[in-house]
């Protein structure tokens, strides 16, 4: 529901704000007032093109807000969480033009793409009126409406998904269908990979085991040389070093003897001594192991350089190179495997294929049942809406399948449905963007929504030129049906017909001043009283008789729910 709307430097509005009601909100004034202008400023909120006239002369930029009220539509909830967005049962809607052309969209403050605001605006509001194309021109609506005629929904909901399963199970084939074409190519390489990695064989930690290998290797001379001479100087000698440690301790243990403080530092020394011996032992054990091997040394070398290559070409570490091989293997398994998995896709499509279509099949034999009691119930509402001569059929027939697959299947089934009117009797039915004006399309679209009143999504109807071209009688049909549909969801319409604007719930006034020099447009809430004088002005003229008042207080009287 739109609770208000807000206009800023649009047209001739300098500025105004609207709070609507629910049930039927009626707009009237006199020609040229700028009744029209709301349905402008609607239109553009929703995403309608702009253009830089409407910027009020002498203004940089038009602004436009609404507010509404979506309550728990969870389809249009599904969109605004789709997009990221958290509305919390209220939508702010912004929509701002400069002068300059430039336009921008904000939604709950955050600027929006028009083309997601576009997407958002069906179940926001549907407008009626010659400067918005009408939904009802445009047969992709149609299938919709047929569809919300027939409470088709929850096959709808099957359909979209079946269509969903039927999509994935296609692409799924596709995909298992092109990796056949290079399979063999791709298993001989991997087969190739997996060889050249095992035979190598890598260890964790064996880079670092290489290296420490070929420095012992490449240097056994200077390592033993190096071992030898310090277990000489150790031990091997006749003045080594542990043989003068060996004096210095027997020395200081005799003088210990005289002064016990010189037992600690030869107990200390007596360590060091052993510790000596046993490192002079290690290294002859050290200088006789260590053995000048050339061919060793050549294995080693070659070891590394297979190794370096290797991990170069696969990760450059030996972790990455076994997870490689770890892929590869799982890979060639699975291509391995294609035939089998080729052939389980292909049964999967077919499946999804036949669950579709069957869904398909239903939805097209549930429309064609329907749309014939569909076009009889828009007859008769056309006929009490002055459009008595017109017959409507709506005609269902299979979608296109070029750019498609052979199925024609799509989302909402394989159908498309279009209305088309016969305006007089014994003309051939045509489209009705062909062939009705203005004002018959508003009244088609009144006809349809009266149809479907309680059907489709929640949000706004509005209703521009619905009375253009029809007399009393007719106009006050319009009025009785315009309150029959409010009564499921919230209605606005422009009307300069009384007998129209008596069905509202709440009623508004426009009207045109002159301040300094400039025009402006002006619009208020009507109580009970100035209602009133408004009928009796739209009945009268510009001279107001109480024989006029009379006559606008007994039509609001009839029209009022539960009166005479």
């Amino acid at each position: 529901m739109l609770s208000v709307l807000r206009v800023r430097n649009f047209a001739i509005i300098d500025e105004l704000e609207v709070e609507f009601g629910p049930g039927l909100n009626v707009v009237t004034g006199e020609t040229g007032a700028g009744k029209s202008i709301l349905i402008h400023a609607l239109e553009l909120v929703l995403g309608a093109p702009s253009r830089s006239e409407v910027v009020r002369t002498g203004e940089d930029r038009a602004e436009v807000e609404a507010l509404f009220e979506i309550g728990s539509d969870e389809v249009l909830q599904g969109l605004l969480s789709a997009a990221g967005m958290d509305a919390d049962g209220e939508l702010i809607v912004r929509r701002v033009v400069h002068a300059r052309g430039r336009s921008r969209a904000y939604i709950n403050g955050s600027l929006t793409p028009l083309k997601k605001l576009r997407e958002f605006a069906p179940h926001l509001a549907d407008i009626s009126s010659q400067h918005l194309a009408h939904s009802l021109v445009d047969p992709r609506t149609h299938l919709r409406f047929l569809d919300a005629f027939a409470e088709l929904a929850p096959t709808l909901v099957r359909m979209e998904e079946a269509f969903g399963s039927f999509r994935r199970a296609e692409e799924a084939q596709k995909i298992a269908k092109e990796s056949s074409r290079d399979r063999f190519e791709r298993e001989d390489l991997l087969r190739f990979q997996l060889q050249e990695i095992d035979d190598i064989d890598p260890q964790p930690g064996e880079r670092d085991r290489l290296n420490n290998e070929l420095s012992r290797l490449s240097n056994a001379e200077t390592l033993r040389e190096s071992a030898a001479s310090a277990e000489w100087s150790l031990q091997a000698n006749e003045n080594s070093i542990c043989d003068q440690l060996s004096r210095l301790e027997t020395s200081l243990t005799k003088a210990g003897e005289l002064d016990a403080a010189l037992l600690a530092p030869a107990s200390m020394i007596g360590e060091a001594r052993t510790n000596l011996e046993e490192a002079a032992r290690d290294l002859g054990n050290y200088e006789r192991s260590v053995e000048v091997d050339a061919e060793a040394l050549s294995r080693t070398e070659n070891r590394r350089e297979g190794l370096r290559r290797l991990l170069r070409k696969y990760g450059g570490t030996v972790e990455a190179t076994l997870l490689h091989r770890e892929r590869a293997a799982l890979e060639l398994d699975e291509l391995t495997n294609h035939e089998q998995r080729l052939e389980d896709a292909t049964r999967l499509l077919e499946i999804e294929r036949e669950r579709a279509e069957t869904i398909a099949e239903e939805l097209s034999s549930a429309r064609r049942a329907a749309a014939s009691d569909l076009g009889t119930s828009i007859c008769e509402q056309l006929r009490s809406l002055g459009m008595g001569e017109a017959e409507v059929r709506v005609e269902v027939r299979g979608t296109d399948t070029k750019g498609q697959d052979a199925t024609g299947l799509t989302p909402r089934g394989r159908d498309k449905a279009e209305f088309l009117i016969a305006p007089n009797r014994g003309e051939a039915a045509r489209p009705l963007g062909r062939i009705a004006s203005g004002g018959e399309l508003s009244r088609a679209m009144l006809a349809v929504k009266r149809v479907l009143g309680r059907l489709g999504p929640g949000g706004l109807y509005a209703f521009d030129e619905v009375d253009t071209g029809v007399g009393g009688a007719v106009a006050e049909v319009i009025g009785r049906k315009l309150q029959e549909v409010a009564g499921h969801r919230q209605v606005l319409c422009i009307t300069h017909l009384p007998q129209i604007a008596v069905y509202g719930t709440t009623h508004f006034q426009v009207v045109k001043a002159v301040s300094q020099g400039r025009t402006r447009s002006l619009i208020s809430q009507l109580d009970a009283k100035d209602r009133a004088e408004e009928i009796a002005r739209m009945l009268g003229g510009i001279t107001i008789s109480e024989q006029t008042r009379a006559a606008a207080q007994e039509m609001l009287a009839v029209a009022t729910p539960g009166g005479s």
